[in-house]
C-alpha cells in the first residue's frame, strides 16, 4: 500500500514538473552533453599515458593536451549554465505548487481544515516545500547525471575490454542494493520526522500566539515541558532518519573502493600479459570511477529523495482533496427578501453523534432573530450550517425557498455580512482592513463605514489616520478598537443577512450604546441572527430562540419568554444577579 502511495506520489510529481519543455529540453540536452564531455577526457588521459610510455609516440602529446584543455572548459560551461536551467524550473514549479495548496486551502471546506492543526498546515506550505525543493535539484543534480553516466560509460567500458567489463557489472550492483535496503528503512522515518515537524510548528505557533496568556497563568513550564517533549520526539524522528540515510554513502564507498582495489589487480595481471597497455588501463580505471561514482550519488539522492517525496505526498494530499459537489449548484439569488427555513435539518461534527437532530424553524425576511443558551448548545452549529462552512446531515436549509446547496457558495456568502467575537487584523493599513474582501472600496467608502460602526473617532487620533500602517496586525490598538475596526468592514458593502456574533462583548459600555444604536439602524429591513451570552443586548429581537443540546426548547420574544418561566428565565435572573 505504501509503495503504491508512493508511486502515485512521484508519478505525479514527475508530470507536474516536467511540463515546461521550454526548459526540460535544454536541460536534458546539456546533461547528455556534460556526460559525452566527462566520458570523453579519460579516452583522452589513456592516451597522454600511451604517448609518453610508448615509443615514438611523443609528438601526439601537446595536440592531445590542447583537446583536453577544450574538453574541460567546455564541460565547466555546461556545468555552469545547466544548474541555472534547473534551478528555474524547480523553484518555478515550488513556488507554483506552493500556489495551488494555498488555493486549494482556501476553498476547502472548513470542516476540513477545523480537523487539521493549524502547525501542521503551515509546515506542508513552509518547510515541506523547502525540503521537496532541496530533494529535486539533488535529482537534478545528481540522479540524472548519474543514471546517464552509468550507461555511457558501460557502452564504452564494453569496447575497451568485455572481461574487465563482466567484473565490473557482477560486482558493482552491490552497492546499489545496498543503498537501495537502506534508502526504504528511511522514508518511513522521514515521514515520521515531517508529521513530528508538523506538531512542533503548531505549539510553537500557539505559545508565541498566546504568550501574554502564558505568563499571566505563569504556565511558561508546563508548556515550556510540553515543547521539551514535542522538540524530543522530533530530534529522535530526525536523528534516526539522517542516521539511517548518512551510511547509504560511506557504506557503498566502501563497497565500491574493494571493486576498485580488485579491478586494478586484474587489470595489472592484463598488462603483464600484453591484453592492456598502462594507458587502457588508466583509461578503464577511470571508467570504474566514473561508473561507480553515481552509485554513490545516487545512493546519496534515494535517501534525500526519500525526505522530499514524504514532502509531495503531504502537499498532494491536499491537492487530492475532493472539493464538495457542485453539480446542484445551478439556482442563483436575485431580489433577496431574507427569509430563512430551517426544515428538518439534523447534523453532527462526528459521525453516530447527532448535535442537531430534527430543527425545523421560519424566520421572516427582516426579522431580528437572538440565538441564545448554554455553551455547546449548538448556537454556533446553527451559523456554521447556515454559511454553509458545514453540510447538514438531513433535512435543509432555504433561503427565499431556495435550498442553500442550489445556490453557489460563493454567492450565498456574498449575502452574509458576519462579525465575530474573535478579532482579526491583518499587517497592512487602517484602510485596508476596512476595506478587506472589498479593495475597490474608495476612500470615502471605507469613512462612511468607519463612521457608521464609530470608529472614525479613534482612526482619526491615529498618526497617519486612516493610511496609519498595522506593522503588528492591530496588537498595538485596544480590543476594542480592534472590534470597532472589524465591525467597520460590515458596512462598506451592506448585505442582506447579518450574523453578529459576540460581536460587542470586547467592548467598553459607553462604545457598545453607539456600536447597538449603529446596529439598529443596520438591521432595519435584514434578517439578523444575533449570538449573545449578555441577555441584556436582545431583549428587543422579534424572535429569541433558546437552544439546548441541539434543539431549540424555548422560541418567542422576550416578554413572552420571562412569562414562561424556562430556561430563558432562569437565564436571565441568574445575570441579573450576577
Amino acid at each position: 500500500m505504501k509503495a503504491r502511495k508512493n508511486q502515485k506520489t512521484l508519478n505525479h510529481l514527475s508530470r507536474d514538473l516536467l511540463v515546461d519543455k521550454k526548459l526540460v529540453i535544454p536541460i536534458f540536452l546539456l546533461t547528455i552533453a556534460q556526460v559525452g564531455l566527462t566520458v570523453y577526457l579519460p579516452i583522452l588521459i589513456g592516451r597522454a599515458v600511451d604517448s609518453v610510455l610508448l615509443p615514438n609516440s611523443t609528438s601526439k602529446l601537446l595536440p592531445i593536451v590542447l583537446q583536453m584543455i577544450w574538453v574541460v572548459l567546455a564541460n565547466t560551461l555546461v556545468q555552469a549554465v545547466n544548474p541555472l536551467l534547473y534551478n528555474r524550473l524547480v523553484y518555478r514549479y515550488i513556488a507554483d505548487l506552493r500556489q495551488k495548496v494555498i488555493e486549494k486551502l482556501h476553498h476547502l471546506p472548513i470542516s476540513y481544515l477545523d480537523k487539521r492543526s493549524i502547525g501542521d498546515m503551515v509546515s506542508r506550505v513552509t518547510t515541506d516545500t523547502e525540503q521537496l525543493a532541496n530533494g529535486l535539484i539533488m535529482v537534478f543534480n545528481q540522479f540524472f547525471v548519474g543514471i546517464l553516466t552509468i550507461i555511457v560509460t558501460i557502452i564504452t567500458m564494453a569496447e575497451i575490454d568485455l572481461l574487465m567489463l563482466v567484473l565490473v557489472l557482477i560486482l558493482t550492483p552491490l552497492s546499489l542494493f545496498l543503498a537501495r535496503f537502506i534508502a526504504s528503512k528511511s522514508y518511513h522515518l522521514y515521514q515520521e520526522q515531517t508529521r513530528s515537524r508538523g506538531d512542533q510548528t503548531q505549539l510553537v505557533e500557539e505559545m508565541i500566539s498566546q504568550e501574554s496568556l502564558l505568563q499571566t497563568l505563569n504556565a511558561q513550564s508546563q508548556v515550556i515541558q510540553q515543547f521539551d517533549q514535542v522538540n524530543e520526539t522530533y530530534a529522535k524522528h530526525s536523528q534516526d532518519a539522517i542516521f539511517y540515510s548518512s551510511t547509504v554513502n560511506p557504506a557503498t564507498r566502501f563497497v565500491n573502493s574493494l571493486i576498485y582495489a580488485l579491478l586494478a589487480g586484474v587489470g595489472a595481471i592484463r598488462i603483464m600479459n600484453g591484453a592492456f597497455t598502462v594507458g587502457e588501463l588508466t583509461t578503464f580505471l577511470n571508467y570504474v570511477n566514473q561508473y561507480t561514482k553515481p552509485f554513490n550519488d545516487i545512493s546519496s539522492v534515494l535517501s534525500e529523495l526519500q525526505s522530499a517525496t514524504a514532502c509531495a505526498e503531504r502537499l498532494y494530499t491536499i491537492l487530492e482533496e475532493e472539493f464538495p459537489d457542485k453539480s446542484r449548484e445551478n439556482q442563483h439569488l436575485s431580489n433577496l427578501q431574507g427569509k430563512v427555513d430551517f426544515e428538518h435539518v439534523a447534523f453532527g461534527y462526528e459521525k453516530g453523534q447527532r448535535l442537531i437532530k430534527d430543527l425545523s424553524l421560519h424566520i421572516p425576511a427582516g426579522s431580528k432573530v437572538a440565538v441564545v443558551g448554554p455553551t455547546g448548545a449548538g448556537k454556533s452549529t446553527l451559523i456554521n450550517l447556515l454559511m454553509r462552512f458545514y453540510q447538514v446531515d438531513a433535512g435543509r436549509i432555504l433561503i427565499d425557498n431556495q435550498d442553500i446547496n442550489e445556490i453557489p457558495v460563493a454567492e450565498l456568502r456574498q449575502q452574509f455580512g458576519m462579525v465575530l467575537q474573535e478579532t482579526w487584523l491583518e499587517t497592512g493599513t487602517i484602510h485596508d482592513n476596512i476595506a478587506y474582501g472589498f479593495p475597490d472600496a474608495s476612500r470615502e467608502e471605507v469613512i462612511a463605514a468607519a463612521k457608521a460602526a464609530n470608529a472614525d473617532f479613534f482612526i482619526r487620533q491615529l498618526p497617519q489616520g486612516y493610511d496609519t500602517y498595522l506593522a503588528d496586525a492591530g496588537d498595538s490598538l485596544s480590543q476594542g478598537q480592534r472590534q470597532l475596526l472589524t465591525i467597520s468592514r460590515i458596512f462598506v458593502r451592506l448585505p442582506k443577512l447579518l450574523i453578529l456574533d459576540e460581536a460587542t462583548s470586547s467592548i467598553d459600555t459607553r462604545t457598545e450604546k453607539l456600536i447597538q444604536e449603529a446596529f439598529e439602524k443596520l438591521m432595519e429591513g435584514r434578517t439578523s441572527f444575533i449570538i449573545a451570552h449578555r441577555l441584556s443586548t436582545i431583549q428587543t429581537a422579534d424572535i429569541i430562540l433558546v437552544m439546548n443540546k441541539g434543539d431549540i426548547v424555548e422560541h418567542g420574544k422576550h416578554q413572552d419568554l420571562m412569562a414562561q418561566k424556562g430556561i430563558y428565565y432562569q437565564m436571565q435572573t441568574a445575570q441579573q444577579r450576577a
